[in-house]
């Protein structure tokens, strides 16, 4: 199943698809707001994972919110979802720990397509956490970010260990979702601390 953040991140594809016999629509400059103020730092913390991992990164995953700012295709009459991904930066705290800082005011609202203001919102601060093939994958929504609540994930070790499987694992909300193997997992838990400016 996809989760939410791989899901908008599919619907974005509009942006350069086109309908049948229709012209794509114009991708718009999408401008970042020069002076952002709702900051935020996310703490991973991965505990009992069976081993290192090839790559840890992160990103502030956003979305106009308002689709009547947004041309409809021509064609399909269908409205592009308008996204957009910043990275953010991870410093290792130790060996489990990383941390990085995000806005939540990242986007500029502004009128993109001449149809009204598009106003921006984060949509999840996300972790990929990648070995070999297999991406594990874990968010905070923006009510998870703005509440400070930690976030926790499951993962099997077995899938840590399948050097066959390609492609992304979300694992499970409870670690007693995997049933007796349920000791053979590890987690991932995202917590978002507001910074006073």
């Amino acid at each position: 199943m996809l989760n939410r953040v791989t899901a908008v991140l599919l619907l974005s594809l509009t942006l350069i698809t086109s309908g049948c016999g229709a012209s794509p629509m114009k991708t718009p400059d999408i401008k970042q707001n020069p002076n952002p103020k709702m900051r935020y730092e996310i703490t991973i913390t991965i505990d009992g994972a069976p081993g290192p991992f090839d790559s840890i990164t992160s990103e502030a995953e956003f979305q106009v919110m308002n689709p009547t700012c947004v041309p409809m295709r021509p064609g399909s009459g269908a409205t592009p979802t308008i996204s957009k991904s910043l990275p953010i930066v991870l410093k290792r705290e130790s060996n489990n720990v990383y941390k990085g800082t995000f806005n939540t005011d990242s986007m500029k609202d502004e009128d993109y397509f001449g149809l009204g203001v598009c106003h921006w919102e984060l949509i999840a601060a996300d972790v990929e956490l990648v070995n070999k093939k297999i991406s594990m994958s874990a968010f905070l929504s923006l009510h998870d970010v703005t509440s400070q609540k930690p976030i926790s994930r499951y993962f099997s070790n077995a899938s840590y260990h399948n050097i066959d499987m390609d492609g992304t694992d979300t694992g499970n909300a409870e670690r007693s979702d995997f049933g007796p193997k349920a000791n053979e997992t590890f987690s991932v838990t995202l917590e978002a601390k507001e910074l006073v400016q």
